[in-house]
């Protein structure tokens, strides 16, 4: 029975190992354009996404059962593997039959293009750190010191916040600060992108706020024509936005605070049903954000302001930080712009936080790959408002599989140790949940009044968790991305 099931295993894998081949040789000429430094990389991403194509649990039990890697955690060597699984049931294969792509190799790519995007650091077995900044640390060079002396390797500029001259001195104190300190510390500059906000312009303008309760109709509308005094009127700020809208399309305002469904198309006005407000004052602020997370938006990635903050980033950043990317034809589209600059090219980091770009991940990893060194940051508050609170934990899962796969170093961005920050007491959830950040490359945390205290605090967790990271086994069922990939409903092709 154990010899039936050992034949059946291999069976399974030779299976396996023929459609990888298979699907790396449909996208040769592709990769072939690629940077050299980029290819192996590149064909293990689409062997990886081909085996997640498929369900595997099956299999993967089976090899558990025998005492066999199951190829969980192999997401960076998948082929390599899946070969030694091979060989240890007795195939033989000729040296230029096996995949380069080694855990060795695989292992030691990932560090050298994480250094290369984050710089040098004194813990190599510990993600990078992230702080943000802004204007309040102009005046306050022995925090900032204080902020490097405390494991601080990046430094986050929002350019949706203050302005030149202040990113000016931000910056000349960080370097002041390397300097006194011998440590190191990359720039990183966001650009802000677009951002959806409510703007009310018919029934509460004057104050600036609406009281709305659940079951309430409330109107998105680029005028106040056509309505009553009577009537709740929001205007985005972008137009072209509500043509696009759709019967059904969910509509949440205030990072998910307020639930709302499309349910009257009116010409250019849309009538939304409110489903739920989560907040003990029920109202509708200006200024707050709306997101559209079932509506193809065609709204530029790059605002006339992010266009002119870009000679400033390229002058004075390490790192530019992409917003709301969608697709390839965005990092088309900031290349362009940087060219026109004629200056020097800082590295890029995707921020993934809408569906489109969760959907279009390989794609954009596929383009990306065109720089030799690059990142991507699961941008959490975004992202959880547009594909569901519910369906975070499984996404950012998917994200660091994927990105670990193409040897792309990720940033784990949002709320992390938020309480703690602001409040100075931690939550149990956000302990854990610094704890499930070291999977990625690097862990941003934002501004706060306890920022010495998170770091603190982090720089524990991360020190415990690296004593044994890894320690769960996952099993191979089928990613979405993966079969939209596969199935030829991405671009690369």
């Amino acid at each position: 029975m154990q010899n039936e099931l050992i034949k059946n295993i291999d069976l399974a894998l030779s299976s396996l190992e023929m459609n990888l081949i298979k699907e790396v040789n449909k996208r040769k000429r592709v990769i072939s354009h690629l940077p050299h430094s980029q290819k192996l990389s590149a064909i293990n991403l689409v062997k990886y996404l081909t085996l997640r194509n498929v369900d595997l649990k099956g299999l993967q039990n089976n090899l558990h059962e025998m005492g066999l890697s199951s190829l969980a955690s192999s997401e960076g060597h998948i082929h390599r593997q899946l070969q030694a699984i091979r060989e240890r049931l007795g195939k033989n294969y000729k040296e230029q039959e096996l995949d380069p792509c080694d855990v060795l190799w695989s292992t030691e790519t990932m560090k050298n293009k994480t250094r290369s995007l984050f710089g040098e650091k004194e813990t190599e077995d510990q993600p990078y750190i992230m702080v943000t900044f802004d204007a309040s640390f102009v005046n306050d060079y022995p925090f900032i010191k204080n902020l490097l002396m405390n494991g601080m390797n990046v430094a986050r500029i929002n350019c949706a916040h203050d302005d030149e001259s202040v990113w000016e001195s931000l910056i000349q104190l960080i370097k002041k600060a390397c300097a006194k300190t011998g440590k190191s510390c990359r720039i990183y500059m966001d650009l802000a992108g677009p951002k959806i906000r409510t703007n009310i312009i018919n029934k509460g303008q004057k104050k600036g706020r609406v009281k709305v309760k659940e079951g309430d109709v409330i109107w998105l509308s680029e005028s106040n024509e056509g309505f009553a005094k009577k009537d709740i009127v929001i205007s985005p700020n972008e137009t072209g936005i509500l043509s696009k809208l759709k019967k059904g399309d969910r509509v949440f305002i205030d990072d998910g605070v307020i639930k709302g469904i499309a349910e009257f198309i009116k010409g250019d006005k849309v009538g939304i049903r409110l489903m739920r407000i989560s907040s003990e004052k029920k109202q509708i602020k200006a200024e707050k954000g709306i997101n559209f997370p079932d509506t193809e938006l065609d709204v530029s990635p790059l605002t006339e302001f992010d266009k002119a903050c870009i000679p400033f980033i390229c002058e004075n950043a390490d790192i530019v930080g992409y917003s709301f990317v969608r697709n390839p034809s965005d990092i088309v589209f900031l290349d362009s712009i940087i060219k026109q600059t004629g200056k020097k090219h800082p590295l890029y980091v995707f921020k993934i936080e809408t569906p489109q770009a969760v959907k279009n991940l390989p794609d954009i990893l596929f383009e990306g790959m065109k720089h030799e060194i690059f990142g991507i940051m699961i941008a959490r508050g975004d992202l959880a408002v547009e594909i569901g609170f519910e369906r975070m934990g499984e996404i950012q899962e998917e994200i660091l599989w994927i990105c670990e796969a193409a040897h792309v170093p990720v940033i784990w961005a949002t709320q992390v140790l938020e309480n703690l920050n602001k409040s100075g007491l931690a939550t149990r959830s956000e302990i854990t949940d610094a704890g499930h950040a070291a999977q990625a490359e690097c862990i941003m945390i934002n501004k706060g009044p306890h920022t010495i205290k998170v770091l603190s605090t982090l720089k524990n967790i991360l020190k415990r968790t690296a004593e044994h990271k890894v320690k769960k086994r996952f099993t191979f069922r089928p990613l979405n991305i993966a079969r939209n990939f596969i199935q030829g409903k991405n671009n690369f092709e």
